[in-house]
């Protein structure tokens, strides 16, 4: 059986802003399971699954290829109860809103489960009540993602993981030495670590991984999509099966962007990746206030959960999935940087889409959110 569970990411993305309006955490002591939570059980799946692979849709052949697929780039701890024991100290840290300056925040404030661990605001508060310049991102089968952040700065989960902690708008933290000598207080975390990497002793370099382990761990790969690839998508509706059928088409060019079975950028390895970051530029505006990358580029996304985690690119500009539809069908700016598959001869294109086709894609767009990621109690917070 065809498992979608190493799917590449895009996109992902990861911004870190965070806003704790909706979710207290790190209130207390954290209650962990007395057996641990198996956070490797998905390798039995990537071992099982073969690249490339094509599925039949109506008179449609679609190809699923290796896209943008980077293996276990960012998988960096060895598999087992080793592996395990950090996740779940990478659990704990991720709920823990002592980890930022006045206790205020901690990565989950925005980063929320039931929402593929995305926010749902456009721009999210900081410790200090700052707002962040840009918008909150899903976390999307990381593992999987050659560079992260809306400008694609960073290439790897443990580079990504403090950057947040340390940054004077989102979390407040002065320096790493504060963070240990701050988490060190707490009773809870010895125990942790030494389950992790055998010393008591609380690091940066575990921080750093520990985070790592447990982000690299969540997954997105049960949707109806992925059920679908199994049966021909005979559980589509009508609707959604013209969405899919519009998706892949050259009229829109969608998985041209959004890549392979992640949907996600295809330009996460090779030459390209390594000038662009797998970003580009969408024609968003003319002339932009934020460059990205460089000159209006921006992270293309995967688009694995996408219905949740509106708003939607790297401001939250559109509320919807309809608006970002609009935009690609006769919103997109004559940038002179604009992607190459978005205009003819320097002018943005136009996909004359109807109203029908614009609900078909959101329909369709919409088949792509898990299941059990929003759900799993070991994803979840800890601090009760």
């Amino acid at each position: 059986m065809k498992k979608l569970l190493i799917l590449p990411i895009l996109g992902l993305l990861l911004v870190y802003a965070c806003n704790d309006a909706d979710i207290q955490v790190g209130e207390h002591t954290p209650v962990l399971p007395s057996i641990q939570y198996e956070y490797d059980d998905f390798l039995s799946d990537i071992e099982s699954f073969e690249l490339p692979f094509e599925v039949n849709f109506g008179d449609q052949t679609i190809l699923f290829d290796d896209i943008g697929f980077v293996g276990d780039a960012h998988l960096t701890s060895s598999f087992g109860d080793r592996h395990n024991a950090e996740a779940t100290l990478g659990r704990v840290l991720f709920y823990d809103n002592r980890m930022s300056k006045n206790n205020s925040i901690a990565c989950a404030s925005c980063h929320r489960q039931n929402l593929a661990f995305s926010d749902d605001v456009a721009v999210s508060s900081g410790f200090g009540g700052k707002l962040t310049t840009r918008n909150s991102s899903s976390i999307v089968n990381p593992m999987f993602g050659a560079t992260f952040f809306w400008d694609g700065r960073s290439r790897s989960l443990e580079d990504l993981a403090l950057r947040p902690v340390f940054d004077h708008v989102e979390m407040g933290m002065d320096s790493e030495r504060d963070l240990v000598d701050k988490l060190s207080q707490e009773n809870y975390y010895g125990g942790l670590f030494q389950d992790a990497y055998g010393s008591p002793t609380v690091t940066g370099d575990g921080i750093r991984s520990a985070l790592a382990a447990f982000v690299s761990s969540m997954f997105s790969g049960d949707s109806k999509f992925d059920e679908g690839i199994e049966n021909d998508f005979a559980q589509y509706s009508q609707l959604e099966r013209h969405g899919m059928a519009l998706f892949f088409s050259e009229q829109t060019q969608c998985a041209s962007c959004h890549s392979g079975i992640n949907f996600a950028s295809p330009t996460a390895s090779g030459n390209e990746y390594q000038q662009t970051s797998g970003t580009t530029n969408i024609g968003l505006d003319v002339v932009y206030d934020d460059p990205g990358f460089s000159d209006g580029k921006f992270k293309i996304p995967s688009l694995r959960n996408v219905s949740l985690t509106a708003p939607y690119m790297h401001d939250g500009r559109f509320e919807t999935l309809r608006e970002v539809v609009e935009h690609y069908n006769e919103g997109v700016q004559p940038h002179t940087d604009l992607d190459h598959k978005l205009s003819i001869n320097g002018s943005p294109i136009r996909m004359n889409l109807t109203e029908l086709d614009k609900d078909a894609l959101v329909a369709f767009m919409s088949t792509l959110t898990s299941k059990s990621l929003l759900v799993d109690e070991k994803y979840s917070n800890p601090f009760k």
